[in-house]
């Protein structure tokens, strides 16, 4: 029976922590803000930023949200980036993704002040990680490490296999594991005998966004896999991981819903937490 990495659990944990670190911050006249940018009206995308406005809340952060037109031009975008650089009440910047197609996403994320980047996307940051400096980690990465290392799982000198090579997980997630003395192995929808190469993972990471491709006979006993997809199968939401198969065969699993969602968002807040206290020193 694998024990579960429960991300609503230990994101709860942290955010109690965060709370107490907010609040230091406000004793001192400094408050924290994170503002989202939202172009359209893609419906996950409005949960998602709903879900980060009620963290804000949670925390006492300021949160403010603009919403603009899936019309929207790429100079009006820039514009609205540049004027929240600015802004000395905004500590966090995200540009909610995906952008409507017409939209220049690498364009839009390198406008973010590197120091107000709390997804952690801006080239500068992505550059900061693959060169093992300091930097913002991009949230899901960060909360995936953070969940890892909290759940005990040990991590030098064992295998890693991540599956996806996505900026904002897969290669990220990849980069942290090496730092931590994984050897890793990055796949992808090219890789041959897929099954070959995760049988040999003690630490699986799965996000290829596809429901329940990852089964219990690509899985190492004992490993620790990680499941970062949702997916919406018969209107339920679904993991890249068939739990069914896999709880029974892993040492450690993250469920879906409540896994590594959680964390992602937590990790946001602790992103935004550290940009401001950057700001106060």
């Amino acid at each position: 029976m694998a024990i579960l990495m429960d991300g609503k659990a230990l994101s709860a944990r942290q955010m109690a922590a965060l709370k107490e670190r907010v609040d230091a911050l406000k004793s001192k006249g400094k408050s924290v803000g994170l503002a989202v940018i939202l172009v359209g009206d893609d419906p996950a995308s409005q949960v998602y930023v709903r879900n980060k406005g009620k963290a804000c809340e949670e925390l006492g952060i300021l949160s403010r949200t603009l919403r603009l037109p899936a019309e929207t031009t790429q100079e009006a975008l820039e514009e609205e980036i540049d004027r929240l650089n600015r802004d000395e009440e905004i500590d966090g910047i995200l540009v909610q993704l995906p952008l409507p197609r017409h939209l220049n996403e690498a364009q839009a994320l390198a406008k973010i002040a590197p120091e107000k980047d709390v997804d952690g996307f801006h080239i500068q940051n992505a550059g900061k990680l693959f060169t093992g400096q300091p930097g913002v980690v991009a949230c899901t990465p960060k909360g995936i490490l953070y969940m890892l290392k909290a759940c005990g799982v040990p991590l030098e000198g064992k295998e890693a296999v991540v599956i996806g090579r996505s900026n904002i997980v897969g290669k990220p997630i990849a980069m942290l594991l090496l730092n931590e003395n994984c050897t890793v192995t990055l796949c992808h929808s090219r890789t041959k005998d897929l099954s070959a190469h995760t049988r040999r993972a003690d630490i699986l990471v799965a996000a290829v966004g596809k429901p329940r491709f990852v089964t219990g006979g690509m899985v190492k006993p004992g490993a620790a896999v990680v499941d970062v997809g949702i997916n919406r199968v018969d209107g339920k939401v679904v993991g890249d991981v068939d739990f069914a198969s896999v709880e029974p065969v892993a040492g450690y699993i993250s469920p879906v819903p409540g896994g590594v969602g959680k964390m992602t968002i937590c990790m946001l807040m602790e992103n935004t937490v550290e940009a401001a206290e950057r700001k106060a020193i």
